[in-house]
């Protein structure tokens, strides 16, 4: 009887909410994807661009999800949301695909992140232990991921405080190494003449593609392609602004919240896209945008072709030098293990919410004496894990980074939906520009949505199975009960 007398306590204010939004959102995607994309539309302005449409999204879809915070300051958050809008079987399919790959699967990804950047430092890590034919490799790395998402679960159990102190050191840490990144590579680049020739010729798009027999093809971009180009890589910076709505997970634990989540959300992806749009400029001040995938230094690599596309590892060799990569490194280890004790602490109360709704494992719905879900914790931590053995989570991000579009599409739309069913319910904070910004975010998500399915059919399609895989678990499950 205990367990029901355990309740969540409102312990966290607005910096924490804040803080929680931005850790979140940050972790190693800011140092890696610009290579990808500046392949896949080979332009300054273009790239720019797309990290700003990023950010538009992304901050239009938090002030969105406002108003829904508002009505339902609820543990579950956006699973919450989904049920009030569509009913148990849109929300089990939300869960469900949050469950098998967009919560863990990012998780095991940012631990995998984590240990790839410790092998930096610590050489052992790279040390094989077995091989499975000649696809699969077994090694340190994935053992100290492992350990990672356990230590960080096993610190959530210990109550909301203890997650709160790591997430506000970790958050505040690696916004402030991202400034001083920023502050000096603006420093350094603008006393070379690479971003102004880097904006030469800025709207003249390509796209370069690294054959297998190491030869490069350059296909100039313009109209319909180029559109379909933008449209298919912004799934990276997409992924890279990920994990804000976290913060409505943990919204039974957030003081006054209906002021302090749409708040938090505003504030937080506001910061992050801030820092992600300069970042790049940085980027772009510091390295050529094209370069050869058989460079001796940095800057022939250019962005393109940096090495494994670290880019931010690349500029910070041309601000410190060798030592660069071995900062960036640090703090990239910050920024993913600070990630992910957000993504941890948040997931599972959306899980808690799911048991309690009899649509997960029954005694994920319990409170520790601490007032966590320390059952729901275990139960992500312990499929994360097995995400990091499988070495599938990268392909599983893919795919779940679709399927989380489409359910922030939904949930959206959810505001409409609401708005016509219950247009008398008390509503704190009201969707910013509603119902033109809003809709704008719908049909220009969809159409990134539908440019995905035409240029990236595979792994698209294998989302949508994904979530659709739910359909018959769930009808099994509730068949039943």
């Amino acid at each position: 009887m205990q367990e029901e007398k355990q309740t969540f306590k409102r312990e966290l204010g607005l910096l924490d909410a804040t803080s929680l939004v931005a850790g979140s959102m940050i972790g190693s995607g800011i140092f890696i994807v610009t290579a990808a994309m500046a392949r896949d539309v080979g332009s300054a302005a273009w790239l720019l661009v797309i990290w700003l449409v990023t950010g538009l999204l992304t901050m239009t879809a938090a002030l969105s999800y406002g108003e829904l915070a508002g009505m339902m300051p609820n543990a579950g958050g956006q699973f919450v949301y989904i049920q009030r809008a569509y009913g148990k079987l849109m929300s089990f399919l939300y869960g469900w695909t949050v469950f098998t790959v967009i919560q863990t699967g990012v998780i095991a990804a940012v631990a995998v992140a984590f240990a790839n950047y410790s092998a930096v430092f610590f050489p052992i890590l790279e040390n094989k232990i077995f091989t499975i034919g000649e696809s699969y490799v077994f090694t340190n790395k994935q053992i100290l991921a492992m350990a990672s998402i356990i230590l960080l679960t096993y610190i959530n159990t210990k109550g909301v405080q203890s997650g709160k102190m790591i997430q506000l050191v970790f958050t505040s840490a690696k916004l402030f190494a991202l400034f001083a990144i920023i502050i000096l590579g603006l420093y350094v680049g603008l006393q070379t003449d690479v971003l102004s020739n880097n904006f030469a010729n800025m709207w003249e798009a390509s796209k370069t593609v690294l054959n297998e027999d190491g030869t490069v093809t350059v296909t100039q971009l313009a109209g319909i392609a180029l559109l379909g180009a933008m449209g298919a890589t912004i799934i990276n910076s997409l992924f890279s602004s990920d994990a804000w709505n976290n913060v409505t997970f943990i919204a039974a634990e957030i003081k006054d919240p209906k002021k302090n989540i749409p708040r938090s959300l505003f504030l937080g992806t506001l910061i992050v896209t801030i820092i992600y749009i300069l970042a790049n400029i940085a980027y772009l001040a510091l390295l050529p945008i094209n370069g050869t995938p058989i460079g001796e230094s940095v800057m022939n690599n250019g962005i393109m072709f940096a090495s494994q596309d670290r880019v931010g590892a690349a500029a910070a060799n041309v601000i410190m030098g060798n030592i660069g990569v071995f900062v960036m490194a640090g703090l990239i280890m910050v920024s993913t293990f600070g990630c992910n004790s957000g993504l941890i602490l948040s997931g599972g109360r959306l899980f808690y919410a799911m048991s309690k709704d009899g649509l997960f494992f029954k005694k994920a719905g319990e409170l520790n004496k601490n007032n966590v879900p320390e059952k729901a914790l275990w139960f992500q931590c312990v499929w994360a894990c097995v995400l990091c053995i499988s070495g599938k989570y990268g392909d599983l991000l893919t795919y779940a980074t679709f399927a989380s579009l489409l359910f922030y599409i939904l949930t959206i739309y959810g505001v409409f939906i609401l708005r016509k069913k219950e247009p008398d319910a008390e509503r704190p904070y009201k969707a910013f520009g509603y119902p033109l910004i809003p809709a704008i975010y719908i049909v220009i998500t969809s159409l990134i949505c539908i440019t995905l399915l035409i240029y990236d059919t595979t792994n698209t399609g294998l989302g949508l199975f994904i979530v659709s895989l739910g359909i018959p678990v769930y009808y099994l499950t509730q068949g039943k009960k």
